[in-house]
């Protein structure tokens, strides 16, 4: 578990990943897996994913998935997870509409009409909470509840909910993803949803999602982890809320992030662990050691030359990135390492 830096807004800065000695699947009780990008991408399967959890989970771990997709319910996800050779419950499954829900009916009178921008996900989170999910302005509802509903959301949805904050009915946003990622490429999420009408109403939501507190609670709430590792491909979702979560975590290269976000990562986006897939939960995790100069990991030694970052020796890809993290990190301190990487991540193939 975390030994170089503290989680959360009083922790030390991290400046490099932390090594393990026992596979993280056995250090910690509860996988806290985000989805799209980690376990599936367009409805597929991740290379390894499968074959990972299952490894996982037979050693005792409890798996969790945790999304900020709001678009399906927890027992379509779980028919979907099960198709694909996971075998998954719907109370293994925590989503962004089931944190909002909760955020709406802390704020609105039981049984109150809200007004529904988005999926069956947020309807039947809605439905779970005694709220009442309707489809106009017009139904005089309490409050504007937008979640991510599918590429075919009809650009009406919108204007019922610019036409209801308008009438100063309060709104709320599962998440704010600017982007998603799918089987054909990176599309728009629900955060790019949510800045059309934050541009048409000059209304600011009420977010529940990752990263902030509101998911993070309904996640503990709903897996009793003691224990937890996030498991995501975002830094600005899945390890920042970890972050702020006080939480340990660990990055997996299969989604939106890539080497040269990593290594320009603020303090707050900095994962506790980084490997190139979910394998990475079922082994132990190397140390990054001080060098004359730099850092080592593997057969690798990261330092700062000039403007740039430098990488000399060779060995596996991930020991070189987990090493050039430490030298950009340590070169960042609390802000973000503008230093050119370019050269260094070509020679790891990244």
């Amino acid at each position: 578990m975390s030994q170089t830096a503290g989680h959360g807004t009083g922790g030390s800065v991290r400046t490099r990943p932390d090594g393990s000695s026992r596979a993280l699947s056995e250090a910690y009780d509860t996988a806290l897996l985000d989805l799209d990008g980690v376990v599936y991408a367009g409805g597929h399967a991740i290379a390894h994913a499968v074959e990972s959890l299952g490894t996982a989970r037979e050693g005792g771990m409890h798996l969790a998935y945790v999304t900020n997709n709001a678009l399906r319910t927890p027992d379509a996800v779980a028919e979907h997870l099960t198709e694909l050779g996971i075998a998954t419950g719907a109370s293994d499954v925590i989503t962004s509409a089931q944190a909002v829900a909760r955020l709406v009916s802390e704020q609105v009178p039981a049984g109150a009409r809200v007004l529904v921008i988005g999926g069956e996900g947020l309807r039947v989170a809605l439905r779970e909470r005694g709220l009442e999910p309707v489809e106009s302005a017009d139904d005089d509802p309490a409050a504007v509840v937008q979640g991510y509903g599918g590429p075919d959301l009809a650009w009406g949805r919108f204007a019922e909910a610019c036409y209801a904050i308008a009438r100063g009915v309060p709104w709320f946003a599962s998440n704010t993803d600017l982007t998603i990622p799918g089987a054909r490429g990176i599309a728009p999420g629900n955060g790019a949803a949510v800045e059309v009408v934050r541009i048409a109403t000059g209304a600011e939501p009420r977010v529940a999602g990752k990263p902030l507190p509101p998911m993070h609670r309904e996640t503990i709430l709903r897996t009793g982890a003691e224990r937890p590792l996030v498991v995501g491909d975002r830094l600005d979702t899945d390890i920042e809320g970890a972050f702020h979560g006080e939480v340990d975590s660990l990055l997996v290269l299969t989604g939106v992030t890539d080497g040269a976000q990593l290594l320009a990562a603020r303090p707050e986006h900095r994962p506790t662990y980084v490997d190139a897939d979910l394998r990475g939960m079922l082994v132990g995790q190397p140390e990054v050691a001080p060098v004359d100069g730099g850092f080592g990991c593997g057969g690798w030694t990261a330092s700062v030359r000039g403007d740039e970052l430098a990488l000399d020796g060779e060995g596996e890809a991930m020991d070189g990135l987990r090493a050039l993290c430490a030298a950009a990190w340590t070169e960042a301190g609390d802000g973000s390492c503008a230093l050119d990487a370019d050269k260094a991540l070509s020679r790891l193939g990244l």
